[in-house]
């Protein structure tokens, strides 16, 4: 569990959906209407990405969706790169 959450916790930092709920909150005069909707956005994701990981791994090996998942971060960074340029 405190892996997950570390591993969780580093990958949203300075992500966009952090810098929108900080832009949301800079332009809202409710901040906790903001927290609680970015807060249950967060965890109704977590709970398709578990949901749907188990069903996953029921099909395909675990192992080819670790890989897969790698392959897959690292053609987006690469399109991201030369997109970019």
């Amino acid at each position: 569990m405190l892996t997950t959450f570390g591993m969780v916790f580093l990958a949203e930092l300075g992500d966009k959906t952090q810098l929108a709920t900080f832009a949301f909150s800079a332009d809202s005069n409710s901040r906790l209407s903001v927290f609680l909707g970015s807060a249950s956005a967060l965890v109704l994701t977590s709970l398709l990405a578990v949901v749907f990981g188990a069903l996953m791994g029921k099909i395909i090996p675990p192992a080819y969706l670790r890989m897969g998942a790698g392959v897959l971060f690292l053609v987006l960074g690469v399109w991201m790169l030369v997109r970019g340029l």
